[in-house]
Order: structure tokens, then C-alpha cells, then sequence
């Protein structure tokens, strides 16, 4: 019999893959989609393709038998699976929550502010996470991840719940926004730098507008100076160098060695805060006899100038010229100029006693 007839009562069975497996290979490590391909769509060559020839019936005669369709066994590899992300799981996670309406907005948060509905502040919750994620994209570049961020937005999404009072006329997200940046500020400053950094509202100002500041200026042909950044800030020019040195510098560990072939580290050579037991002894010394020359000094004023000295000059909480003015019944003038007069008076003294060493002017007070 031809190979062409074979082929037309052979029976082909082909499996891609499976057919060089090795022996007592599970297929369950590997999922396979059968895909049927009659025999008029395979296009191979026979040659070195295996055919059965089916065996004839009792009757003597080669039975025809209808032709099964090819199974092609695809194969998908564990290897070939996407990585998990964390993000885009998040993000799949939360698409499923539609926004609200407005009224449906007012709603649930009447319901929560009235009963406290905890099923109400779910709901607002949940349909506002998106926000979070698109205000938490804005400060990307200062953290190291954005799911952090997310985290700590979300923690102000939920005290924005608590605080908001739907009768004041404005939407739920547009006061959420407040809440939402200050927690993702606050763990973005917390956390860029081992030093805390930002912890006065101008620092805070410079750590976020600094850099996009100076950029503007350059853009605009100025040179960003530390005093033309100061004025377009409106901060101090110290606090524009304090932080320009702080953002480019890098933090350094106390335990880094000096230099690559020293033993000792930096925490070594810094400067003791505390101080000797020597120099505690001379400043105790040094205390003593003030204070005994101070209450020498007191005893030569008069009563005014002895209450102005005690509750101005000497108290830790120093009373203010208003609270002097209306005590002494005088004008707050009058008492600045008992004030000066007593530390002429003091400076004298002093000079007398000690010599040039201690003067008035570490007890001058302030000018409110």
C-alpha cells in the first residue's frame, strides 16, 4: 500500500511539546489547551511522523473509519506568568468602587455624622481611594514608595471622615484633600532623612517649594541666591542656607570610619555635650556667687524697680510690659524705661564686682 493511502487511513496523533517529554512527567506542573485541527489544515511533511494502521475487521476487510480531528497541545509555561505587583493589584482592587454621586455623597455623610453609620463611612471611604492614589502621585519622586504614601493618604481619607460636617455647604472630597496631604507631608518629611528634617512650617515650605523655586528663577534668567529665594518664599534667608545645606548633603552615620585606614570613627571625635566634672564645678561656683550679688544688687532698687527686676529680668516666664504696666499702674514706656535704667544700674554693678566678665545683657528681656 502507497504512503499517500496510509496517510489517508492512517490515524495521526501528534502532540506539540508532550511528545518529548520525559517519562513520568506530571502535567499538572503545565496546563495544556487542546486546540482541534482537522487533517486538510496540517500542512507538515510525513516524513518522520509515526502511522498506525488500523487492523482490519473479522470480516477480512479494511473498515474506513471517520477520521478524528488532530489534538495540538499548547502548552503554558509557570515561568511565563506575569510578576505579582503589588500596586496593580491594589489598583484593580479599588477600580471596582465607582464615585458617588452628590447626593448619594451627602447622604451617607449626614448618616455617619448624625449616627456615627459605619456602613456609611465605609462607602465614602472606599469611593475616594482613587484620590488618595492620584494626590499620593504628586509627591512620587520624595518617597521611596508610592504604596507608603497610599497607606499613610488613606489614614487621612478616614480622619476626614470623622471630621467632616456635610452641612458647611462644600463636597467631601474637596475637604478630604486637606486631610490627605497632610498625612502623606507629614510621613514624607518624617521619613526622607534619618535627621528629621522640616519640623517649622517654613522649613516645611523649603523642603517641598525650594527646589522648584530656584528652577522657576534660572528659568526666568535670575540667579536663585539664598536672599532672592528668602524674598520669593517669604522666609528667612538663614533658613534657606540651613536648608540647602541639609537637602544636599547626605545623612552620615556616627560609626563611619574617619577614612579607610583608621580604626576610629566619627562619633570619636565630636565634641562631649556634657561637660567636665571641673567645668560643673566652676559653673555651680560661678552661680552661687551671682546669685549672692544679685540679691545684693535687688536690695538697692526700689519697689518698682525691685518688681520690674524680679518679674522681668530674673523670672524664667517673664511678664510681659502690659502685664507690668497694668500691676505698677504706669504706661508700658515708662516701664521699658525703668526697664533700660535698671541694667545701666546692673551693668555697673557688675563691672564692680567682677570686672568686664559678666554684663547686664544676659538678663535684657524681650520686647513684648
Amino acid at each position: 500500500m502507497s504512503r499517500k493511502e496510509n496517510t489517508k487511513r492512517g490515524k495521526a496523533r501528534f502532540k506539540d511539546a508532550a511528545h518529548n517529554a520525559e517519562p513520568g512527567e506530571q502535567s499538572s506542573s503545565e496546563e495544556l489547551a487542546e486546540v482541534e485541527i482537522s487533517p486538510e489544515e496540517t500542512k507538515f511533511e510525513t516524513d518522520g511522523v509515526d502511522f498506525e494502521i488500523l487492523p482490519a475487521e473479522d470480516s477480512g476487510q479494511e473498515t474506513k473509519r471517520r477520521e478524528p480531528p488532530v489534538t495540538v497541545a499548547k502548552r503554558r509555561r509557570s515561568n511565563d506568568l506575569v510578576p505579582y505587583d503589588a500596586l496593580s493589584a491594589y489598583l484593580r482592587e479599588i477600580a471596582q468602587y465607582p464615585p458617588l454621586s452628590r447626593s448619594e455623597e451627602h447622604s451617607l455623610a449626614v448618616a455617619y455624622y448624625k449616627n456615627k453609620d459605619r456602613e456609611a463611612a465605609i462607602r465614602l471611604i472606599k469611593s475616594n481611594l482613587l484620590l488618595v492614589v492620584k494626590i499620593a502621585r504628586d509627591y512620587e519622586r520624595a518617597a521611596r514608595s508610592l504604596l507608603d504614601l497610599v497607606q499613610e493618604g488613606n489614614i487621612g481619607l478616614m480622619e476626614a471622615v470623622k471630621n467632616f460636617d456635610p452641612y458647611r455647604g462644600v463636597r467631601f472630597p474637596s475637604y478630604a484633600v486637606w486631610w490627605i496631604k497632610a498625612y502623606i507631608i507629614r510621613y514624607v518629611i518624617a521619613n526622607w532623612r534619618m535627621v528629621k528634617i522640616g519640623t517649622t512650617q517654613a522649613q516645611r515650605k523649603l523642603f517641598f517649594n525650594l527646589q522648584k523655586e530656584k528652577e522657576k528663577l534660572e528659568r526666568e534668567g535670575f540667579y536663585a541666591g539664598p536672599r532672592l529665594l528668602a524674598e520669593r518664599l517669604d522666609v528667612k534667608e538663614s533658613d534657606v542656607v540651613e536648608m540647602e545645606q541639609r537637602l544636599g548633603s547626605p545623612d552620615m552615620s556616627v560609626d563611619a570610619p574617619i577614612s579607610d585606614d583608621s580604626e576610629s570613627n566619627i562619633l570619636s571625635v565630636l565634641p562631649a555635650e556634657d561637660a567636665s566634672a571641673e567645668e560643673l564645678l566652676v559653673r555651680r561656683q560661678m552661680q552661687q556667687l551671682l546669685k549672692q550679688n544679685l540679691d545684693e544688687f535687688a536690695s538697692t532698687l526700689n519697689p518698682k524697680e525691685s518688681l520690674i527686676f524680679s518679674q522681668r529680668m530674673l523670672s524664667e516666664e517673664k511678664a510681659t510690659l502690659q502685664e507690668l504696666s497694668d500691676k505698677l499702674s504706669i504706661s508700658k514706656e515708662r516701664v521699658r524705661q525703668i526697664e533700660n535704667r535698671i541694667q545701666e544700674k546692673l551693668k555697673q554693678f557688675l563691672s564692680e564686682r567682677f570686672g568686664s566678665g559678666i554684663g547686664a545683657e544676659d538678663f535684657e528681656a524681650s520686647e513684648s
